[in-house]
């Protein structure tokens, strides 16, 4: 499986990073500069107002929006009723023992009995307005970018991630991704930080990229995250909310420390400064696979060299073709995102049940591919074609777990209903690729549809017969587009006339290019010329 990383960053407005497997394009991310990218950065925030029925509470965080926080995140340090002193719950103590470490997201496995520690989760939660005031100050972490009117969700468990480790203070012990589910990977790791001795009073969780890690990598992450830790904590103490602590690295680094693997086997930039900053980065974390790292430098745009600008422009189109004659078509709306499966000319030598099911398997993979790729979140409500055996049914499902194991985002898939629908949910951290990209059309307000110019004449001579109750309306004057005008003045010429007959109002309909054909206009005046209100 071969892989590489292409960076695109020509132009200083946007940049763009392609994730390559044998040729084809299996990720995607686009990141403007114009746009507000606020998820894992760290505020420090005032609490201005308690909402006890949703139990939630609004901050202030500085960002001009006021942030969203739930109490399932908000923190036992912030408990009033255990009396814990918040300035105290951040400091980093000596390092502790074996006893102290925990296997964590997997297991329930512990090196020794402990009493409750900070950062253990209670069962129940008093609620919010037991636990903050308005005016109380808290540390938080964007979690969630705003989507339209709602404002970005917030939580008081922070986590820092580095290369190898995840620095959450509020966990307070050591625990390993559930994605390694190797015993014998589990155990070695395991091993290694309990010899490391992180300090009391902070947590860490292994990433699946520090599978194979020797200890002394893992010791400079750890130190590394650490440092960064404490000078988060000391920026805390000196200001004021509202206040920036600490904001996550460019996508670029970010990327890289997240998404390489041993398995890239070449990373492209495409800009001289982007490619230092990123060379910087790689020695420093990750010496080893820095000579991966490569400058292009040729004539032709790096997207272009590679096939993506065509490829990125499909992933905006409605309908997407699959191997063989079959597709999918995918329609997103505000609630929700429906794939439809469609065979078109697939066909094997097979009866058309093992046809189905072949069809299937091949749009599980796209579907997985097309949800990554556009960045679509939400509930997902897959319309596979309809398959009578229940092993093909269950291969189905099979083969859109598998397809989407890759994916950064939680996923939650359900069973095949008894319509043949397999709904999902994906997590929505960011807007969509499509709504980062495109605005909603200004003439149709994202429908895709308008109305006809008959529609339109006929709205406009329902309007006109409102006109005939009026006494205080002489004049009457209405601006339409072109074809609506075109379609009054020849269509409808004689009601017209028959109208300024039986109203003595004196009518006259201006043809307007450039406008919506939905655009309506009426200006009224009395016999005086002064200007009326109408309708």
């Amino acid at each position: 499986m071969k892989q590489e990383m292409l960076i695109n960053v020509s132009q200083p407005e946007e940049c763009r990073i392609a994730i390559m497997e044998d040729g084809l394009l299996e990720e995607l991310y686009v990141e403007r500069t114009s746009q507000d990218n606020l998820v894992g950065n760290i505020y420090k925030g005032r609490i201005v107002n308690i909402e006890p029925s949703i139990q939630a509470a609004f901050v202030d965080f500085g960002v001009g929006r006021n942030g969203f926080l739930h109490i399932s995140d908000v923190e036992p340090q912030y408990y009033r009723q255990g009396g814990l002193d918040p300035d105290k719950a951040f400091d980093v103590a000596e390092p502790a023992g074996r006893g102290e470490a925990e296997e964590g997201e997997g297991g329930q496995r512990t090196a020794t009995r402990r009493k409750p520690r900070l950062g253990d989760r209670p069962r129940v939660k008093p609620p919010i307005q037991d636990i903050l005031r308005r005016g109380d100050e808290v540390l938080v972490q964007v979690i969630k970018e705003g989507f339209g009117t709602k404002g970005p969700t917030l939580s008081t468990y922070i986590s820092i991630p580095g290369r190898y480790l995840v620095l959450m203070p509020p966990l307070g012990r050591v625990g390993i991704s559930k994605k390694i589910d190797d015993e014998r990977d589990r155990r070695v790791l395991r091993d290694i930080m309990l010899d490391l001795q992180p300090p009391k009073g902070v947590g860490f969780v292994v990433r699946t990229a520090g599978t194979e890690r020797t200890k002394s990598e893992m010791a400079r992450d750890m130190a590394y995250l650490l440092n960064l830790w404490k000078s988060i904590v000391r920026r805390m103490r000196k200001y004021s909310a509202p206040i920036d602590i600490y904001q996550e690295s460019d996508m670029i680094i970010r990327t890289i420390r997240d998404m390489f693997t041993e398995d890239v086997g070449r990373i492209l930039i495409d800009e001289p400064a982007a490619y230092e900053r990123a060379r910087e980065f790689l020695e420093l974390v990750m010496p080893k696979y820095a000579p991966r790292l490569q400058l292009y430098e040729g004539k032709e745009p790096l997207f272009h060299r590679y096939g993506l600008e065509e490829e990125i422009g499909r992933i905006h189109q409605r309908k997407v073709p699959l191997k063989g004659g079959g597709s999918i078509v995918i329609d997103q709306t505000e609630a929700l995102v429906a794939i439809d499966v469609n065979s078109g000319s697939f066909r094997t030598e097979k009866s058309a049940e093992e046809n189905a099911y072949q069809m299937n398997l091949i749009a599980a993979k796209e579907i997985a591919r097309q949800l990554r790729l556009r960045d679509l979140g939400g509930v997902i409500v897959n319309d596979f074609i309809d398959m009578r055996k229940e092993k093909y049914r269950r291969g189905v499902e099979k083969a859109l777990h598998d397809a989407m194991k890759r994916d950064r985002a939680r996923t939650k898939i359900l069973r095949t209903s008894p319509f043949g629908l397999i709904e999902m949910t994906r997590q929505r951290i960011r807007p969509s690729l499509r709504k980062s990209i495109f605005r909603d059309c200004p003439t149709c307000a994202g429908t895709g549809t308008v109305k006809t110019a008959e529609s339109m004449a006929i709205e406009v001579m329902r309007t006109l017969h409102l006109s005939a109750t009026r006494d205080d309306v002489a004049r009457l004057n209405i601006t339409v587009h072109d074809e609506v005008a075109t379609w009054l003045n020849n269509r409808k010429r004689r009601e017209i006339t028959q109208f300024e007959d039986e109203t003595h109002i004196q009518l006259h309909v201006d043809g307007k290019d450039g406008v919506s054909p939905e655009h309506l206009v009426f200006e009224a005046w009395d016999a005086n010329g002064r200007t009326v209100r109408f309708p």
